[in-house]
């Protein structure tokens, strides 16, 4: 259930600065909470379709709290949304991100060292199936043309995780049936 959660939530919200911990019991425990309702809900023969909302601060909040395990150089996510948008904001280790891969392509080497990776996608869900198309990317405020960002998916980030892509579509799991990206939120709904 975890698992899906941080995929789910990766590609529908935005990586940077976390918030601190201490001040984010409450969120956390609300996110709990909300996790174990879809995950009790989506057993049912006839679930509650009544909208399941997670605010970003409830999200930062379980994040930040090392509630979801992150991938091996990727550093305190941020989530922030607008009307069916994701922005992702972060400091990668590209070097510890790639270890055991390496690429002679020189188009390739922006992706070494540590680095501030923003990118901005389209998200949503809909008849149990997400979907993300990433719009763009950069480093350290410097945009990376998608072609680049494509040959990077297909080198490092692909082999450990094959369903990822600049164009992903997935499953949505615990009979979710539509997941809407809003204003600071994402609200779930499931059938």
């Amino acid at each position: 259930m975890r698992l899906w959660f941080a995929v789910f939530l990766a590609a529908f919200f935005a990586f940077g600065p976390a918030a601190a911990v201490g001040q984010a019991k409450p969120e956390i425990a609300g996110v709990e909470r909300k996790l174990e309702h879809l995950e009790g809900n989506g057993s049912k023969p006839q679930p509650d379709s009544a909208p399941t909302v997670f605010t970003e601060d409830e999200i930062n909040a379980y994040f930040a709290a090392g509630k979801v395990e992150l991938p091996t150089g990727v550093r305190s996510v941020h989530f922030q949304a607008q009307p069916g948008m994701v922005t992702a904001t972060t400091q990668v280790d590209f070097d510890k991100l790639q270890e055991g891969r390496s690429s002679s392509n020189p188009l390739l080497s922006m992706f070494t060292g540590v680095h501030e990776a923003v990118v901005v996608a389209q998200a949503h869900g809909s008849g149990g199936v997400g979907y993300v198309q990433v719009d763009s990317g950069s480093l350290d405020g410097v945009e990376i043309p998608r072609f680049v960002l494509q040959l990077f998916v297909e080198k490092f980030l692909q082999p450990k995780y094959p369903g990822i892509g600049l164009d992903s579509k997935f499953a949505l799991p615990d009979r979710i049936d539509t997941a809407a990206v809003g204003s600071h939120t994402l609200t779930i709904v499931q059938k």
